[in-house]
């Protein structure tokens, strides 16, 4: 029993050590600069030696892959909250508000830092891919969901009304980046009057008049 504990401790301890260098991390990206970061940048922030750090990771990808995995659970659990809420728009609507306003500046500039990472780094593509689709995923169920609650029109396309969301929301996370007179909460309404629309059947893709009609 006794050594069942002391392992229990220790995997627990680890956890946190991980935990802790994870956070550590991206406050090592606000400052110095996502592409700039090395891991020895970390290990300072992190209050151990580089050697040390090695231990819970080889690399800085797998630092930010932690990082995502991270992020993904919580999304998870947000769309997840989203869903079973009495009203699927009025919860993405708050939901949109922490990440978008009460969230710091510096986190949106770490991330536009990871996109822009991508088109040099392989494995940061596949990450940031990843989280694309994912987020494409969770967007979909809660459209459905929005339907099943009499909020979405019943022919809403679940892709194209995901799509469109994110292209307005990632708009909105740059501007927030790189604006600093931007409005949020200007801006929030604009981006809910969009979604309200979209669910309501006002806004549909767009199809090209058929050439044979053409004058």
């Amino acid at each position: 029993m006794a050594l069942a504990e002391t392992r229990n401790g220790d995997v627990w301890g680890e956890a946190d050590r991980r935990h802790r260098i994870i956070e550590a991390a991206e406050r090592a990206f606000v400052r110095h600069g996502f592409h700039a970061t090395t891991m020895q940048h970390v290990a300072a922030e992190a209050a151990m030696s580089p050697g040390n750090l090695y231990r819970y990771f080889p690399s800085k990808e797998a630092i930010v892959q932690a990082l995502c995995a991270r992020d993904q659970a919580e999304r998870g659990r947000a769309f997840a909250t989203f869903a079973q809420a009495e009203s699927v728009i009025a919860a993405m609507a708050e939901g949109l508000r922490m990440n978008l306003l009460r969230k710091p500046r510096e986190k949106m500039q770490m991330i536009l830092e990871i996109w822009a990472e991508a088109a040099r780094n392989p494995a940061i593509a596949a990450l940031c891919g990843a989280i694309d689709a994912d987020v494409h995923a969770g967007l979909m169920g809660l459209v459905e969901a929005a339907k099943g609650k009499g909020e979405a029109v019943a022919d809403l396309d679940a892709d194209f009304a995901a799509r469109l969301m994110i292209t307005v929301v990632v708009g909105l996370f740059k501007r927030r980046a790189h604006e600093t007179d931007f409005d949020g909460e200007r801006e929030l309404s604009l981006a809910l009057g969009i979604f309200v629309t979209l669910f309501r059947g006002g806004i549909r893709p767009f199809s090209a008049p058929d050439a044979k009609g053409a004058v």
